[in-house]
């Protein structure tokens, strides 16, 4: 650390000397090149028809021209030394992050500004220009077409945020936590939509920023589930399933990622920016396992961002990770904490989902304290266990369409529809009113902590012929999360967790929202689910990491006329759930709690300008526990083993 002290003073005194040296040179350069062009102007009423004074004059312009022309070079050659300087100081060591003295950037900013350097994006080497820690102790962060975007007052542009070579996919300051946002290259980073360092292009004065990555990941597991790489633990088969006795591998580039960003300055405080991000992770009707593996092109996040650093606001329209999911530095997009993990389900107990919202967020106190609130698309996973009508999909003498469920007396409860139109005939829940979620997050010197809470309105109508009403139940929740940098930048503990009524679809196992009451009104279903996690980069090439997760669902039944109704009702046959080939198990659709263990690390063996390839091997463990009914609880566990290769061309 001595050493690094000294040769930054060194380096900047060398830099204030040399930005003196340049600048008086090309001053005087300056002036004695007009000095010599107003003597040639006056040359004919001086010494017409003197052939050999304009010969001699024009040569001396020649020559001053050509010096000045020698020293406006050295002095692109130096600021282009200065600019990686500051780019080995800041990324090789991140002397930023573990407390460089505020004041010797300071120093680097003063002797920049008395240089007066102004160097243009397409002079600047073509490597990412990486955030740094500025005065204030925040995050600066900027683009080639970034102007001084800075309204506080303690917030001064430097050098970087102004004339940076590549724009950074956000626009706001954020608070130094010892957490810091993503690097982009780590998996987390990958799963949140981060965009590249290579692919930026420009066209006018919008930039565009390419991401994404070539994926081939394969899974061996103990049991056969028929889902890859993406974990359904509800499909997980019990004893009574031949599925349950055998091994199963599958492979496959399905998960393979393209994104885009174009993003541009409003005005000198603000800046918007849209994002796409598409995979084939669907499946469609000419999908097979057998011989195309042709997977559908699917949307994953599609939005647009308005960022104003003059009033610390920022707004977000389109689909994008929900509100409610964990983040690593105050409320921006693309900074979710989202597991390094393989599996494309994440892990059980992630709070998450994509999704369609609008989102209005304000930050304070130099960007340390964050609001947010946002309306999101709602759905309700209902769970109809003995609302199913008779063997003919009879209720009374009304034929079940979908989405539709039997109450007793021969009623029907709505509670979806299938798509039509352009969309598939997939089930479409009957929703009355958006989601609502808050969140307030707090970024101090030491971690990143959330708290959040959300509002759902489960909704159904229940008729009988000729009459019906309309049923709202209200359900919501609240939780938070919190990132602890043990080590700031190299090893950190993640703890999140979230639990209410009709919100288990936030949940990566998917357990019901809800099920029916006796009326055939909705019954939240009370849900609980969390992680933790820890997770270590003990050099720049290696990800290490190991999580926990759980996440449980609540019961509501009732019984009528000898028949079992509702979520986790104990009168359900679990007999035959220890038989193969039994059809008397209804574990199945009755689970109360999934926990997850797994350990897994990443390893980027190639990277350069080329782009960056990484492997990644992952073991992981799961329990299912069933509601106990008649035969008591039964369960079931899946073992599994992951392997991925990537290649990430922009990062």
């Amino acid at each position: 650390m001595p050493e690094n002290e000294e040769s930054m003073r060194i380096f900047q005194s060398l830099h204030a000397s040399w930005a003196h040296c340049m600048k008086n040179r090309l001053c005087m350069g300056t002036v004695l090149a007009s000095g010599p062009l107003l003597l040639c102007l006056g040359a004919p009423a001086m010494a017409a028809g003197d052939d050999a004074s304009l010969d001699a004059l024009e040569q001396q312009i020649s020559r001053i021209q050509s010096e000045q022309r020698a020293l406006q070079k050295a002095l692109v050659s130096v600021q282009k030394q200065i600019a990686a300087h500051r780019t080995v100081a800041h990324a090789g060591t991140a002397a930023a992050h573990h407390g460089l003295a505020a004041h010797q950037l300071a120093s680097m900013d003063a002797a920049d500004h008395e240089a007066g350097i102004a160097v243009a994006s397409t002079e600047r080497e073509e490597e990412s220009a990486p955030r740094h820690l500025g005065a204030n102790g925040h995050f600066h962060t900027g683009g080639p077409d970034a102007q001084p975007v800075f309204g506080g007052a303690e917030d001064t542009p430097t050098v970087e945020s102004v004339v940076g070579h590549r724009a950074e996919d956000i626009i706001s300051r954020v608070a130094e936590n010892g957490v810091g946002p993503h690097s982009r290259e780590t998996a987390g980073a990958q799963a949140a939509g981060a965009l590249g360092d290579h692919g930026v292009f420009h066209l006018g004065p919008v930039t565009l920023i390419l991401g994404g990555f070539i994926d081939a990941s394969a899974v061996e597991s103990n049991r056969h589930t028929a889902s890859g790489t993406f974990n359904f633990w509800q499909a997980t088969p019990f004893k009574n399933e031949p599925r349950y006795h055998t091994d199963n591998f599958d492979g496959s580039a399905r998960y393979s990622r393209l994104s885009l960003m174009a993003r541009g300055n409003v005005d000198k405080y603000s800046t918007i920016s849209g994002v796409f991000e598409m995979d084939f992770g669907a499946g469609a009707a000419t999908t097979d396992a057998y011989e195309s593996n042709s997977y559908a092109f699917r949307m994953r996040q599609a939005y647009l961002a308005y960022d104003n650093s003059k009033e610390n606001f920022h707004f977000l329209a389109g689909q994008a990770w929900s509100m409610l999911t964990p983040g690593r530095v105050g409320i921006i997009p693309r900074q979710e904490s989202l597991p390094e993990t393989i599996e494309s389900s994440m892990l059980v107990g992630q709070t998450w989902a994509r999704q369609l919202q609008f989102r209005f967020v304000k930050d304070f106190l130099n960007h340390r304290l964050w609001t947010g609130l946002s309306i999101e698309n709602s759905a309700t996973l209902y769970n109809t266990n003995g609302f199913e009508g008779d063997a003919n999909g009879m209720c009374g003498s009304t034929k079940l369409g979908d989405g539709q469920a039997c109450v007793p007396g021969g009623q029907v409860a709505t509670i979806g529809s299938a798509g039509t139109g352009l969309t598939n005939n997939a089930l479409f829940p009957n929703e009355i009113a958006p989601d609502v979620i808050g969140k307030i997050a707090w970024d101090p010197h030491w971690g990143h902590y959330e708290v959040e809470g959300i509002l759902h309105f489960p909704h159904d109508r229940v008729s009988s012929p000729g009459v019906g009403k309309n049923h709202t139940a209200v359900g919501g929740g609240g939780g938070g999360s919190m990132i602890l940098p043990v080590v700031p930048h190299k090893v950190e503990v993640r703890l999140a967790g979230l639990a209410g009524y009709g919100i288990g679809r936030y949940g990566s196992v998917l357990l019901p929202d809800a099920t029916l009451k006796s009326n055939g009104a909705p019954s939240p279903l009370f849900s609980m689910q969390g992680t933790a996690g820890i997770i270590a980069h003990p050099n720049p090439l290696i990800d290490v990491y190991g999580y926990f997760g759980y996440q449980q669902a609540g019961r509501s039944y009732f019984s009528e006329g000898g028949q079992a109704y509702g979520y986790g009702n104990p009168a359900y046959n679990n007999t035959g759930c220890y038989t193969e080939l039994s059809g008397n198990c209804a574990a199945g659709s009755n689970i109360h709690s999934v926990m997850e263990a797994t350990v897994g690390a990443w390893y980027r063996f190639l990277k350069g300008r080329y782009g960056t390839v990484e492997a990644g091997v992952q073991l992981a463990y799961s329990r299912i526990h069933a509601w106990d009914g008649n035969g008591g609880a039964p369960d079931t566990s899946l073992s599994e083993l992951f392997m991925d290769f990537r290649y990430l061309p922009f990062q």
